[in-house]
């Protein structure tokens, strides 16, 4: 079974949340949207909000995990001429004043282009943490994991209510820092309710590893934040936050809205545990 290592900031922040009683809120936010210049306050706002880890989404011109509001926000991101490079730029700037986690969120072709050991190298020295790529295939991660993780870095990979035992062992095993689960199937965004899968992929994945265990896709409430941090080590919001920076684009303060709304989705995880 795989162990956590707290080499890293990941590992070092659940490690902390683990003996503070608590659960880890992740938030994603897609780099680059609505401008690049408006990433790094974002950053801020979700910390000041709760948020204890940050997935930078790579914008991607296919992004076929994502729904309907990851998708624009990836178009508005392209448009303003976000690229891997200016995300590292963006990471220095965030390293100036905070030592919150940075994960990395990208499909597999950008990746590609820029080259594992490169991007390991130069991801490293800027302050990213760890790489999670929605898109490669577990069965073929064994040399690009060997390469990011030689730089340092995490890699995340995510478990399904879909995947074959198999294939959750290989998530185990090339997954460090946390495994992320999918709590349906499907694209990104919000929903209602919690998926009734979500639990039972939990007890599944528990057999193959003792990596913390993050759940998202489809938590949008302080509710969904609470019920599933009854059973997860942590709690993933994307598209809600994604969405609210959408709503407000025409705002003179985006950053102060995200963050209202990042404490409301944080609120049961500051609430005493017994």
């Amino acid at each position: 079974m795989s162990t956590t290592i707290a080499a890293t900031r990941i590992g070092r922040l659940f490690e902390r949340c683990a003996n503070e009683n608590r659960k880890a809120f992740i938030a994603y936010l897609t780099a680059g949207d609505p401008t690049c210049e408006a990433t790094v306050p974002l950053v801020r706002a979700l910390e000041r909000g709760g948020a204890d880890l940050i997935e930078l989404g790579v914008p991607f011109s296919d992004p076929i995990a994502d729904g309907p509001v990851v998708q624009r926000a990836s178009e508005r991101a392209l448009q303003a001429g976000t690229t891997l490079e200016r995300i590292l730029e963006m990471v220095r700037e965030i390293r100036r004043e905070s030592e919150i986690p940075l994960l990395l969120f990208s499909y597999l072709n950008p990746v590609l282009h820029y080259g594992y050991n490169r991007l390991g190298r130069e991801a490293a020295a800027a302050g990213v943490d760890g790489i999670l790529l929605t898109d490669l295939s577990v069965e073929e991660a064994e040399a690009p994991v060997r390469q990011l993780r030689s730089h340092g870095l995490d890699t995340v990979f995510l478990g399904a209510p879909t995947s074959s035992e198999r294939r959750l062992e290989l998530v185990a095993k090339h997954s460090s820092g946390f495994v992320y689960l999918v709590s349906r199937t499907g694209v990104t965004g919000e929903q209602a309710s919690l998926s009734a899968q979500a639990i039972p992929l939990i007890e599944r994945m528990r057999r193959h590893t003792d990596l913390p265990l993050a759940v998202g896709f489809g938590i949008s409430q302080p509710e969904h934040v609470a019920e599933v941090a009854r059973f997860a080590d942590g709690v993933v919001v994307g598209s809600a936050i994604v969405k609210t920076i959408e709503a407000n684009l025409g705002s003179a303060d985006v950053p102060s809205a995200v963050e209202a709304f990042t404490r409301k989705l944080t609120a049961p995880l500051r609430e005493p545990r017994p």
